[in-house]
Order: C-alpha cells, then structure tokens, then sequence
C-alpha cells in the first residue's frame, strides 16, 4: 500500500472546485451570493467571453477588513457560522467557506475591498491558490472582485464547457433567479460591454420579472399568497394562457436563496389542476419564508438543494394556494377526469398505447379493446366463456347429413371465416390502407365530440378532433418539408421580447429557424422583428411562432428533421376542431372523406385512436340477439 500523506492546501482546493466551481456561472454565483451576504444594494456584474476571460463582481456592501482579506481565501473560513447551532440555524446565502479558495485555486484572483471602519482600502491577487500580492490600497466603498482565465491550470476542465452562448445563458439565468430572489438590490449584468439585464432594486418583484421577461409576460402575472403555522408563501404565477414547454420559468425561493426541488415544482403544476394544457408549463415565482430550522441547507455545495421538514405540509399549502387564486379568476372550469378502472386485466392507456404502435397493429380499435378501455377486461370475458366450458358443454355430435346444418356449427364456421379473415387482413402493409379503410356513411354526431357513421360491417365511432388532426398533420408535414419559397408579408409585424437567457439560444439557432421560413431580425435588446412567414400559416401566427422557438430552447440538439415533425404536431393539434364544436353533416362528410385519404387514418399524430369499430356480432351480443355458441342447444333443454 502507497505512503498515506495529506494533500496540499492548493490541490486539496482544486479538488474542492470540481463541485462548488463547475463554469462561469458558478463563479458569477458565490460571488453574488457573498454580495449579497454583505448587504449590498447594487450589484454589478461583468464577463468577457462568457465568463471564460473575465469575470467581475462589484458591490456597494460592507466590505472586508484588512486583516481578514488574506483569512477568506482559506479553506472553511466563514463569517457566517461560529458554532454547531449555527449550521441548523443558516440565514446568509454562504456559509461553507469553500467558494473564495476553491475559485482562486483554477483562475488568477484580484480583490479590492474596504470596510467602514478602515482608513485604506486592500488588494490580493492570488493566481493558482498562491498569493502574489497583498497591500494596501486606495479606499473604496464595498468589494469588487475579478476572476480571469479559468481553469487555466486544470485545462482538461475546459473541454466540459459548452459554447459561449450556452454558458452564458447559465450566468445569465443564475443572475435572473437572484435578481428575483432580491428584489431590492439593483442588479446589472453586462458581457463584452453589452448590458443583458437592469433591475430597479426597488423591492418591487413584479418590476424585476418585467425587466428578465418582458412587460408582456408581467401583465399576465398574478399574485397570492398562503400560510399557516409554519409557513408563508406568496409570489406570482401566470395565468393558464402563458406556458412554456418546460419548468425553466418556476423560480422557488427558501427566505431568499433560489433552490431547486421536483416535489415543490410540481406542487405548483397542482395548483393549476387541469387549466393548463399537457406538456405546457407555467412561470411562477414562489417565495417561501420558514424558521432556518426545517431547512437543511448543507447538502451539496452549490446549496441549490435543501432537505425541507414537513415537505408535504409545504406542498399542499403551495397547491391550495395557486388553486384558491386562479379560481377567482373565472378560468377554464376543471374537465371531467377520467375513470381509474380497478379491472385488474383490462387494458391500460399505457397498454392501449403499445398496441396502437406495434408493427402487428394494421387498423382501428376493435370492439373488444374499446369493451376493455370502459372496465369489461378481455380475460373476463374469456374466464365467463371457460366456466361455461367446465360446466355446461356438451360435445355436438354428428349422425347425419342434415346435422350439418345445425346452428351451432354455423357459427363456428363464422368464426373460422372471421379468424382467417383477420390473419390475412393483418398481413396487408400499411400501403394498402386506402383499400382497409371502410366506405363510411355519415349518422351523426355526440356531445360535438364524436362522430357515428356506419359501414357494411358494423359501426364506427369517430373522434372529430383526431380525425381532423392526423388529416391536417399530414398536410403540414408536406408543407413543411416545402417552405422554401412562398413568403406572405405581414401587415402588422411580430414582435418577440425574450429574457437574456432564451435570447442567446436563439441566436444560435437563427439559421434553423430562417429553414424553416422564420426569419427573425435584431430589433434592440433581447428582441426580434418578424416581417414575414409561410404562407402554410393560417391564423395565430405569433402564436406558432413562439411555439416553434420554444421548441428550441427546450432542446438545443433538435434537428430540423425533428423540428420539423414536432412542428408538423403542435400546428394540427392547434388546428383541430375541439370537443363541443358540433358540426354541420356536409362538415362531418367532409372529414370523413378526408380521412379516407390519408396514408394512417387510424391514429392520430399522438398514437392515439382515431376510431373504433363495433361489428354486427358486437352489437348483437350487447342486445342478446344471439347467445354464446357454447350454450345454444343447452338452454333449450333446460
């Protein structure tokens, strides 16, 4: 075994940097937060190249005294804590002592500061962990500090980072959360001399969401509040009309200090029960004010998670709260949900799902999946069937010609006809689905929702909304794959006023959006004009326009193969007639002619089931026309 020796100083801190000092924007982070510490009231910060060459923090705070400038560079040097009870009893964002010595270890460090109570100001420069210099210095008021080329002695760091744009969108989405967090500290972010961001420090956080997301996004905004014995909530949340396709709008503040927690977050998509549309997200600023101790905040060392007492208790007040607010607001009313069915082998949507998307699956739904979809499970259709086989079957016996003709073995030969028939019809490709697909006659139509038409073999119950969305998918499919020439002008452009962090990854995928004819231009700060669009566009047009760079912002990797399909999706959903819109017969002949043409008329661009099927057999059986084959005879003995 190797000599055990201890570590020095300097790697010990290096070490320690690989978790509290991940990129720029956790330098920007501890740097704020120990402005903050200081009670600052304004706040600026500075970064070249993302951070990667420059960063500077200056704060108007209390300041470092001389003699402990040198001491905060040490490892497990804090001000913030002096005892055991102390760590139960947090209220500063820092309290570690590992931030300042972990950033100096991988980047070249210089740190003027003065205190009230001094006659000078101080400078250190620290490059690498080692001090170059420490003297006095010109007074100033509070702290600046400057941290350039990270990582230059740990360069197998560097090659983790993502481009610049994407960094930093980090810096700049860490300084929004604490913007919010601290209202009343004015806050300014600049990189390469261009401002991304100006709050007032006010107090006003309403203003300070305003100024990261737009006046637009602010106005729909909300406010509430909730408490009870342990804790007090409020904030702001938007209405169910202004979503995103991600969490990256919910902001949850503990007494000040932005965390991340899934429960939490998903307590305020509770709140909304089913006013927002699935897969859509709210924006939400929720501050959270509790006694230090039912909050563990040493867990990791970014300190963004925390062990909360009474979690569940925290949840429900937070979801109660969003709900009692929102249904003031005379909001869309709750749908109906649905029926959690307890059969204990019918079909699950899950189950439902995977056998819509088998190879195997060639048509719509049978009436035996839709028999299982309402709570009659398939094995207890069959366990009835096998009890009459144990019990009451008697074998048919044959003795002459004329017994041929009995009912019983008619029917089994309809089954085999029906048996084989199915075999071969699953063997057909999905190139024959014109041929499969039934000639429909229109009947009519159910709550605006469903339609009935009938066909030589049964009947079909049509949902309106699918049928009309897989008909539209497969026209914009096309029409988007076609969006290189024809353009329509608009008489009144669009304008798209984004935060810092969303702008900067929209400028990297400009190029993706102009191939798909949306050609964005600078129009000032974090703001883009759109003049034009494919004329593939109907109606709602900023609508699908925001739609499709949020696709982006979701995923940074999507291709515009993908970005094409997801588009293809979102625009025929939106398209589509809704529940409760009753149309007129020749509307409803319309569609289902249309549907008749389309390559997939089963399912939806979702995988969902366009139609179902009840053939005659079904219908008969519902209404007792005819009886189990295995019982005919028998009963009439009886």
């Amino acid at each position: 075994m190797a000599e055990i020796h201890e570590l020095s100083a300097v790697l010990a801190d290096q070490i320690a940097a690989g978790e509290v000092v991940e990129r720029p924007a956790s330098v920007v982070k501890e740097l704020v937060e120990n402005a903050l510490d200081a009670k600052a009231a304004q706040i600026t910060i500075e970064t070249k190249e993302a951070g990667l060459e420059m960063i500077r923090v200056t704060d108007d705070g209390e300041g470092i005294e001389a003699d402990d400038v040198e001491t905060a560079f040490k490892r497990h040097a804090t001000s913030k804590i002096t005892s055991r009870e102390d760590l139960f009893r947090v209220a500063t964002l820092g309290f570690r002592g590992e931030a300042l010595p972990s950033i100096a270890s991988v980047s070249d460090v210089v740190l003027m500061t003065a205190h009230a109570g001094d006659e000078t100001g101080t400078t250190i420069h620290i490059k690498g962990g080692k001090i170059v210099s420490n003297d006095a210095s010109q007074l100033r008021n509070g702290t600046q500090i400057t941290v350039s080329d990270l990582f230059f002695n740990t360069p197998a760091r560097l090659k983790y980072l993502s481009s610049l744009a994407t960094e930093l969108s980090h810096v700049s989405d860490i300084v929004n959360r604490l913007a919010l967090s601290h209202s009343d500290v004015a806050f300014v972010l600049k990189n390469n001399g261009k401002t991304l961001l100006k709050t007032a420090g006010n107090g006003n956080q309403k203003q300070t969401f305003s100024a990261i997301y737009g006046v637009k996004a602010a106005a729909k905004m909300i406010s509430f509040n909730a408490k009870d014995l342990d804790f007090e909530v409020d904030g702001m949340v938007s209405y169910p009309e202004l979503t995103r396709s991600n969490r990256n709008g919910i902001s949850l503040l503990i007494n000040g200090r932005y965390i991340r927690n899934f429960k939490l977050t998903k307590a305020v998509l509770n709140g909304y029960g089913s006013k927002l549309m699935v897969g859509r997200f709210p924006y939400a600023v929720i501050n959270i004010r509790l006694d230090p101790l039912l909050c563990d905040v040493n867990v990791h060392p970014t300190k963004q998670e925390v062990r909360i007492s009474k979690e569940p208790q925290l949840e429900k007040l937070i979801s109660e709260g969003i709900f009692a607010r929102l249904s003031q607001e005379n909001l869309i009313p709750n749908a109906v949900k649905n029926l959690n069915h307890s059969k204990r082998t019918g079909f699950s949507g899950e189950q439902t799902d995977l056998l819509e998307k088998s190879p195997k699956y060639k048509g719509p739904v049978s009436a035996e999946v839709t028999a299982a979809l309402v709570g009659e499970s398939l094995d207890d259709r069959l366990d009835g069937k096998q009890n009459v086989l144990a019990k009451d079957v008697r074998p048919i016996v044959i003795s002459k010609r004329t017994d041929l003709e009995k009912a019983e073995l008619k029917i089994w030969d309809q089954k085999y006809v029906q048996k084989k028939t199915s075999v071969k019809d699953q063997e057909i490709s999905a190139e024959s689905s014109k041929k499969r697909f039934p000639e429909l006659r229109y009947i009519g139509q159910m709550h605006g929702t469903y339609l009935f038409a009938e066909s030589e073999d049964g009947l079909y119950i049509i949902d309106q909304h699918a049928a009309q969305e897989r008909c539209k998918y497969e026209y914009y499919r096309t029409e988007i794959g076609n969006v290189s020439s024809n353009q329509q002008r608009l008489l009144v452009p669009i304008v798209l006023t984004y935060p810092t962090t969303d702008a900067l990854k929209i400028e990297e995928n400009l190029d993706k959006l102009a191939n798909l004819g949306i050609e964005l231009e600078d129009f000032g700060k974090n703001t883009y004009i759109l003049r034009q669009h494919p004329t593939w566009f109907k109606q709602g047009e900023e609508e699908i326009v925001r739609e499709m760079i949020d696709m982006f912002l979701n995923d940074d990797k999507l291709t515009v193969a993908k970005f094409r399909e997801k588009t293809a999706i979102m625009m025929s959903c939106k398209r589509s007639i809704k529940a409760n819109h009753h149309l007129e017969e020749e509307q409803a002949k319309v569609l289902l002619k249309k549907l008749s043409t389309c390559e997939n008329p089963f399912n939806c661009p979702h995988g969902r089931p366009v139609l179902v099927h009840f053939t005659s057999k079904d219908m008969e059986h519902m209404f007792k026309r005819i009886q189990d084959p295995h019982q005919t005879g028998f009963d009439d003995e009886l």
